[in-house]
C-alpha cells in the first residue's frame, strides 16, 4: 500500500481537505452545525507543521478528529490499526462522523503516524506496553507507563518521529510542563528539518504557537484564517499576565 511505503517527497503530504456537502446530511446536527462548516469548508496545507488556535467550542478538536478518521486513525487517539480506547459506552459525540464527509488530496498518501490526545494517552500507553509484552518476537517493551505523563508522552513521540509519518496533536501542552514544552519544540524542529513528517496541531500554548516556520491559523466563528502570534488572545492574555502578575490576577478574580 502506498501509505506504508517511504517517499522522497517532502512534507506536507496532506495537501487539502474539504467538506463534501453531499455527505453533510443534517446541517442542524453535530458536527455540521458548527460555525466552521456553515458556508462550506476547505483547508490547504503548504508546510510541514500547521498549528490551529482558537477558543474551546469553536471546533478545533472536532476538526482534528475528522482528519484523524480520514487518515484511518481512531478518533479517540491512536494510529492506523490501533484501537486502544473502548467506545462501547461513550456518551459524548465526537468528530469521527465528520471524517465520512471530508474529502482529501494527498501527495503521496502517507497515513503511517499517530493521533495524540493527552486525555487518552494513558490508555494508548497501556495498550502499547501490553501489546509488546504479548509479542515474543518483539524486543523488551517500551514501558511508557513507568514514566510520568509528560515523560512518557515525549518518549513515545520521539520514538515515532524518527520515521516518516503523519501526526496529529490535540492540545499536547495538557501533558507537558513549560520545560517539557521546550523539549517538544526541539523535537518538532528535528522532524521539520528531516522533512519526512507532517504535523497538524491544535494548542492553547503561546510557546508552541511560536514555533518558527509553522503555519499558524486562528479558528473563530468566521472560519479559519492565518493569524500572527501577537494577535492571538492567548498571547495577549499571557503578555498582560507577565507584565503584572499580581495586578492581572487581582483584576481577574474581582467580582
Amino acid at each position: 500500500m502506498r501509505g506504508s511505503r517511504p517517499t522522497r517527497l517532502p512534507a506536507s503530504f496532506l495537501k487539502r481537505v474539504w467538506l463534501d456537502d453531499a455527505h453533510a446530511y443534517d446541517r442542524a446536527a453535530y458536527p455540521f452545525c458548527l460555525p466552521l462548516f456553515a458556508k462550506g469548508f476547505e483547508l490547504s496545507f503548504d508546510r510541514a507543521i500547521t498549528i490551529i488556535v482558537g477558543e474551546n467550542g469553536t471546533g478545533k478538536s472536532t476538526l482534528l478528529e475528522g482528519i484523524a478518521a480520514l487518515a484511518g486513525y481512531d478518533e479517540a487517539g491512536g494510529g492506523k490499526g490501533y484501537r486502544p480506547v473502548d467506545h462501547s459506552r461513550a456518551v459524548e459525540a465526537m468528530g469521527g462522523s465528520l471524517g465520512g464527509a471530508l474529502r482529501a488530496s494527498w501527495l503521496p498518501k502517507i497515513t503511517s503516524g499517530w493521533f495524540f490526545r493527552a486525555e487518552s494517552f494513558f490508555s494508548v500507553a497501556r495498550y502499547l506496553d501490553e501489546a509488546a509484552l504479548d509479542d515474543p518476537m518483539r524486543p523488551p517493551p517500551p514501558d511508557f507507563l513507568s514514566h510520568s505523563h509528560g515523560e512518557g508522552f515525549l518518549r513515545f513521540f520521539e520514538e515515532r518521529c524518527r520515521r516518516q509519518g503523519f501526526f496529529i496533536f490535540d492540545e499536547p501542552e495538557s501533558a507537558l510542563s513549560p520545560a517539557r514544552q521546550m523539549t517538544f519544540l526541539r523535537l518538532l524542529q528535528q522532524i521539520e528539518r528531516a522533512g519526512h513528517t507532517q504535523v497538524i496541531m491544535a494548542t492553547h500554548s503561546p510557546m508552541l504557537m511560536a514555533f518558527p516556520g509553522a503555519r499558524l491559523l486562528g479558528l473563530s466563528k468566521y472560519g479559519l484564517d492565518p493569524i500572527a502570534l501577537e494577535d492571538t488572545a492567548h498571547f495577549r492574555i499571557m503578555r498582560e499576565f507577565c507584565a503584572d502578575p499580581a495586578g492581572f490576577v487581582e483584576l481577574a478574580i474581582e467580582d
